[in-house]
């Protein structure tokens, strides 16, 4: 354990995890704001325009720009009543390559105030729907409580509230914050919680709209969802969460890369000396501008993901840049993630998932 303590700021980590300096940098400069009270880097710190992989709490004001764009972006996993056995993988990945985005797919609900105009859609970036299935077992009753079948396919989507938090963005973003006590503070917050809702809509249809795509028709379950990007009021303080995950959950899906295994937690109550918070996944190595310098000239589009993945998942991705942007290579050690959790008494493991098919952009 090596936890560093920098004034306000507790950075979660250990000697093996390396972080990049310009990630603890940003996170010192957040932890200066006014009214900081505490902030807390998860191991999976990374730079952005913001630090990502942090928990900041104020007292008396709020900061939307800590927040970003994608407002409500988290992590939704599904049942799909699709038995393992039924797995077609080349034949769905045939399928979904017929479809350059999930834009492109009818929207099954229709809502006539929705606010997203790619209404089911993933977005770039980190976004994707991955079938998974169960690759071990640590706490069988737990597992079983949550409604997973170590017997059929699980889904799990990573998106958000797509353009409709970044107009949102726009209308306060404030780098000198907002009174908690004005009216502008209040407005944000009413339309933050209603991208939250429609984020949360946005991956329930995106899923649907695979498997209906794939000639399924009972529709999936969800089992757990998380948010990583957002702000909540507790107890007079007011917690921004870009890039982790509240402990207020009974299980947390912590996400790998594409060519790892994620993991199904139950946060303990030691997440309280740490924000409440967990880490959402095992975070960027490389920034997104690194990526093509160093892997562009080494693989192609079929050996990056055969050298990076080794539980053998296949990938649907139309966007040639954006498959090196998301080498599994850029990203952290998802087991040193976990380790660090555990060492911290954060967690307490349920199973672990491996990834068999992943949709992207």
């Amino acid at each position: 354990m090596n936890t560093i303590n920098k004034n306000k700021l507790t950075i979660i980590t250990d000697n093996k995890n390396w972080m990049e300096g310009n990630a603890i940098n940003q996170a010192k400069d957040v932890a200066k704001l006014d009214g900081v009270v505490e902030a807390f880097a998860m191991p999976d710190l990374h730079a952005g325009k913001t630090p990502v992989g942090i928990t900041v709490i104020t007292e008396g004001i709020i900061y939307p720009h800590l927040i970003g764009t994608d407002i409500g972006c988290g992590m939704s996993t599904y049942s799909t009543d699709i038995e393992v056995s039924k797995l077609k993988t080349d034949k769905w990945v045939k399928k979904l390559n017929t479809i350059k985005t999930l834009s492109a797919v009818p929207n099954e609900n229709y809502y006539p105030d929705c606010p997203i105009p790619d209404f089911g859609s993933l977005g770039a970036g980190n976004h994707f729907a991955e079938f998974q299935v169960v690759h071990k077992v640590y706490d069988k009753d737990a597992l079983e409580e949550l409604g997973v079948s170590i017997k059929e396919l699980l889904i799990t989507a990573h998106s958000g509230s797509r353009s409709y938090g970044a107009k949102i963005l726009q209308n306060y973003n404030s780098y000198n914050g907002y009174k908690a006590d004005r009216e502008e503070a209040k407005e944000y917050m009413a339309v933050h919680n209603d991208a939250l809702k429609w984020s949360s809509l946005n991956r329930d249809e995106a899923v649907e709209k695979i498997i209906a795509y794939l000639g399924f028709q009972k529709k999936p379950v969800k089992r757990l969802e998380s948010f990583h990007n957002y702000l909540e009021e507790t107890g007079g303080k007011f917690y921004h969460r870009k890039g982790s995950v509240s402990s207020n959950h009974n299980a947390v899906f912590i996400a790998g890369s594409r060519g790892t295994l994620s993991y199904i937690v139950r946060p303990t109550t030691k997440c309280a000396e740490y924000g409440y918070s967990l880490a959402h996944g095992s975070g960027r190595k490389w920034a997104r501008s690194m990526c093509k310098g160093r892997v562009w000239n080494k693989y192609d589009k079929c050996s990056i993901d055969i050298k990076f993945n080794k539980y053998q998942g296949q990938l649907v991705c139309h966007d040639y840049d954006l498959l090196f942007e998301e080498a599994p290579e850029a990203y952290k050690n998802i087991e040193n993630i976990i380790a660090i959790l555990l060492e911290y008494e954060m967690v307490e493991l349920i199973a672990s998932v491996k990834p068999v098919l992943t949709v992207k952009a």
